[in-house]
């Protein structure tokens, strides 16, 4: 992950992320800005097939690196711009969203082609309010949640509680039938 920017999704705030997709055997999944894999991979245990798509060669290598590692052959790779490839792939049951790039511009495609429920995860308070706003103009938006972690770690021969940064993790529900 050296050098990669954005990633990895932190473990609790993946777990927060799967369930809200509410990801059932034999799904379709989309993975979106898909970073170092860490979603795909993680959706990869219950669905029966993932798309992983980032811009970035970078991130698509590395993340391609990772599932061969972690035995995930069910996900397949798009180095390209979601808006240029969402078109041609069909439709999914559930989708994150782990990039905020043409966001406003991403979740009308998204709405269109995912069956349940979509979920943004963002840092930025700007990737929020366009989340939510975007979501709401859709009429797709659920819910937005605000998750704040700490993880122990030693500290003067004792243990602290070292914050992670928080995430907000945004739900819409597609409308594909």
């Amino acid at each position: 992950m050296a050098g990669l920017k954005g990633g990895p999704t932190q473990d609790e705030v993946l777990g927060i992320a799967l369930r809200k997709l509410a990801l059932q055997p034999g799904d379709r999944v989309l993975d979106l800005g898909c970073g170092t894999g860490a979603v795909s991979i993680a959706a990869a245990a219950t669905a029966a097939e993932v798309v992983a798509i980032d811009r970035r060669p970078e991130a698509v290598a590395h993340a391609r690196r990772a599932a061969d590692e972690a035995g995930a052959p069910n996900i397949s790779f798009f180095e390209a711009e979601a808006s240029e490839v969402l078109p041609g792939l069909g439709a999914f049951d559930a989708a994150f969203v782990g990039g905020s790039r043409g966001l406003a511009d991403v979740l009308p495609l998204l709405a269109d082609r995912v069956r349940r429920r979509i979920v943004v995860n963002a840092v930025l308070l700007e990737t929020v309010h366009r989340a939510i706003t975007t979501m709401q103009s859709l009429n797709i938006y659920r819910e937005a949640v605000h998750v704040q972690c700490a993880r122990a770690a030693p500290l003067a021969g004792s243990v602290y509680f070292r914050p992670i940064d928080p995430v907000f993790v945004i739900v819409g529900e597609g409308r594909c039938s």
